[in-house]
């Protein structure tokens, strides 16, 4: 099997840069997906008890007949709770989301460096992007040789197996 010149050249770089990953692929991305997904969802539910039903009582809806406004109002904290989430989580120390952790994968910058909570940031909402093109920017993840989605390209970021030299 003959390794393309693209591949070559790209492996003699991260030699002589001395940085020392393999990247992660997209099932096991999805997998921490699934994970954070569930994290999220209690958190939503947990938010909804908190906001939802005393948002109820205190502008006299508590008869549950119109919820057009719970509506709205869970599907903004909702999508806070998972920008921050993620973001927060990601520009940590640990560099992952609960879910990567659990897989033992990272995300890094294209030099395996931390990213910050803007870059964090534009991760995320290019993700809400690679959904809204029929996830073709999730699909790209396991036919790029770094292994990138559309969201990775745009933030310049990297998904990587932790290993113990990391």
């Amino acid at each position: 099997m003959a390794v393309s010149f693209e591949r070559r050249f790209f492996l003699i770089i991260m030699n002589i840069q001395n940085i020392n990953f393999t990247y992660a692929g997209f099932w096991k991305r999805f997998a921490a997906f699934v994970i954070d997904m569930f994290i999220l969802s209690i958190g939503n539910l947990f938010l909804g008890f908190i906001f939802g039903i005393p948002y109820d009582v205190i502008t006299g809806k508590a008869e549950f007949t119109k919820f057009i406004d719970d509506y709205i109002l869970g599907s903004i904290l909702g999508l806070l709770l998972g920008w921050i989430y993620q973001a927060v989580m990601e520009s940590s120390v640990k560099q992952a989301t609960l879910g990567k952790m659990a897989l033992g994968i990272a995300v890094t910058d294209s030099s395996g460096n931390r990213v910050f909570f803007g870059k964090a940031s534009g991760r995320h909402f290019g993700q809400i992007l690679s959904g809204f093109i029929f996830g073709i920017g999730f699909f790209m993840i396991g036919f790029t040789i770094k292994k990138q989605g559309l969201h990775d390209m745009i933030a310049g970021c990297l998904v990587i197996n932790k290993n113990r030299s990391f």
